[in-house]
């Protein structure tokens, strides 16, 4: 059985710093294309950073500079290293891994954990106040 499990998420103000930690099971890891996408609420479901399986990374406009995507194979563990948070960063983060092999959609989704092609971790709040 796959599952992704995420920690890391907090609160903190406005310029600080989080990291977000994705462990996975039940996979070969790095085998599936994984990220992190978030949902504020009222929000649609977006897609924040990928880690792909050749190693490329992707982030949305909004967080480029500000957020570092990684992973350690060894411990099967991918990371959302983020930076200068701003109060629009408040959301729920889900980890996901494509489960079809293809890479992350990029489309809005209307609520994340219920896209069935993806894994999701259960999600882990950030809120960032000012």
């Amino acid at each position: 059985e796959v599952q992704l499990v995420e920690s890391g998420g907090g609160s903190v103000q406005v310029g600080g710093s989080l990291r977000l930690s994705c462990t996975a099971s039940g996979f070969t890891f790095r085998s599936f294309n994984m990220g992190y996408y978030r949902q504020a609420p009222g929000n649609v479901c977006e897609l924040v950073s990928t880690i792909n399986r050749d190693g490329s990374t992707y982030y949305a406009d909004s967080v480029k500079g500000r957020f570092t995507i990684s992973s350690d194979n060894a411990k099967n563990t991918v990371y959302l290293q983020m930076n200068n948070l701003k109060p629009e960063d408040t959301a729920v983060y889900y980890c996901a891994a494509e489960s079809r092999g293809l890479a992350l959609v990029r489309e809005f989704l209307t609520t994340c954990s219920n896209y069935e092609y993806n894994y999701w971790g259960q999600g882990t709040q950030v809120t960032v106040s000012s």
